[in-house]
């Protein structure tokens, strides 16, 4: 049984029904989006699915992209879960920006728009369906026109190819790169290869921003390309540190950063970019913050928000970062981070919000006795380190991809890769295309 019922976010369907998209129009046009379970009974108890479930994937996604609009890209997931050997689907809705949401081709009218009112799906009526189209976003990320219109994407196909995407020459209309007039939009800007967008990492050595220790400068190329020279930067920051009492020995880092990672990211994809602000990351000596820029939704409270009710603001740029795997599942970004971490953390204000988050102590309890933490020493190259790192977050990652991420030849990283084997470091396991990393430290400490 799942615990969870059937009512205003949760739908159970025994298999796929020809009415779907009007469950997912309900969602969309509701204020919490919501999970539609297939293979799932009234009662809650998971029956499971027989279908071919690649193929059931690709059906659903099929049926919410060609029959609904506006576009629902970026605002659905599908997992597959299994209970008691039964394997199911869960579809995660967000709540949609540009409502009415319809079936296509049908146009914006009762027959067309639903939402979800309690545990079922009610057709809209001609008053709301006005109300929520003069309420529509006008200054959403797709319609605002790109600064420039000489745009190139050769970062952006290469990251989709060696995911194992088929470029073809609609690649940016499938993104929703044009405004409705044909010109790139500001999504588009964004994921070029050269824009005017920066984003900053300042590192201090205080506890405030009194005295300026380094500053990084993570910009002008795809948004892609720069979100991962941040999530780099943050991984090489946090040290190591380890407590050695002979023989036992006790390691601990600076911060979570599966955590970090996703409040870095979140703070990226869900940043109100169109007043041209991007997000701010401080490296201080007691913590570390995050700052992104745009606020709470007016729908959410500070509650709803923590307890992972919110919409993608960017649902283009969330869609390309699922793509790409750099965001795993919608919506549990924010469960993620409070797993790690209290909900103080965070820090609401009127057009921002601001994550905070110290450090270990200097000090920490270990075979009931004090004592002071030592850094690390493992004898890598910096560029050792950073292979490290990426290898540590995504084990499949490419040579290729490495050489982007730490800006070096493709040769380099050939040449340390073979240092780091040389050490037992790491080995590889499986063919060179579909074959993974494996880190082999751990063992040697």
């Amino acid at each position: 049984m799942l615990d969870v019922i059937e009512d205003t976010r949760n739908e159970f369907k025994i298999k796929l029904t020809d009415n779907l998209e009007e469950e997912i129009i309900g969602f969309l046009n509701s204020k919490d989006g919501g999970n539609i379970y297939l293979g799932v009974n009234d009662k809650g108890k998971v029956v499971g699915l027989n279908n071919n479930f690649d193929l059931l994937q690709r059906k659903i996604k099929d049926k919410i992209i060609s029959n609904i609009e506006p576009s629902a890209l970026g605002l659905f997931d599908i997992e597959v879960l299994e209970e008691n050997d039964k394997r199911y689907l869960k579809i995660v809705v967000a709540r949609g920006l540009e409502k009415p949401y319809h079936i296509k081709g049908m146009g914006m009218t009762p027959d067309s728009c639903f939402i979800r009112v309690g545990s079922s799906n009610e057709k809209m009526s001609e008053s709301l369906i006005n109300q929520l189209f003069r309420e529509r976003t006008k200054d959403s990320l797709k319609n605002i026109i790109s600064p420039k219109q000489d745009l190139t994407f050769l970062d952006l196909k290469l990251a989709y190819r060696e995911k194992g995407f088929d470029i073809g020459d609609n690649f940016e209309r499938q993104l929703n790169f044009y405004t409705n007039d044909g010109k790139f939009n500001y999504i588009a800007y964004l994921l070029s290869d050269n824009n005017n967008v920066s984003i900053k990492v300042a590192k201090y050595t205080g506890e405030d921003v009194d005295e300026l220790e380094e500053y990084y400068e993570y910009g002008f190329c795809s948004l892609i390309k720069a979100t991962n020279r941040v999530l780099e930067k943050f991984k090489l920051e946090n040290k190591v540190f380890a407590k050695i009492t002979y023989p036992l020995r006790k390691e601990q880092q600076m911060y979570d950063y599966n955590a970090v990672r996703e409040v870095i990211v979140n703070a990226i994809v869900h940043n109100d970019w169109s007043n041209e602000y991007p997000p701010k990351f401080e490296l201080f000596s007691n913590k570390l913050e995050v700052s992104s820029f745009g606020g709470i939704q007016n729908e959410f409270t500070e509650e709803e928000f923590l307890l992972g009710y919110s919409a993608p603001k960017n649902p283009e740029l969330m869609r390309v970062f699922k793509d790409l795997d750099i965001v795993e599942h919608l919506g549990t970004g924010i469960r993620k981070i409070l797993k790690k971490y209290d909900k103080s953390i965070y820090h609401f204000y009127p057009h921002f919000i601001r994550v905070s988050i110290n450090y270990i102590q200097n000090e920490f309890e270990y075979d009931n006795k004090k004592s002071q933490i030592v850094y690390t020493d493992l004898d890598l190259t910096k560029v050792q380190e950073g292979i490290i790192g990426l290898i540590q977050d995504r084990p499949t990652i490419t040579q290729s991809e490495m050489a982007n991420l730490l800006g070096v030849t493709p040769r380099m990283i050939r040449y340390h890769l073979k240092e780091l084997i040389d050490k037992n470091y790491i080995t590889r396991i499986g063919p060179n295309k579909k074959g993974k990393w494996k880190l082999e430290i751990d063992n040697k400490n």
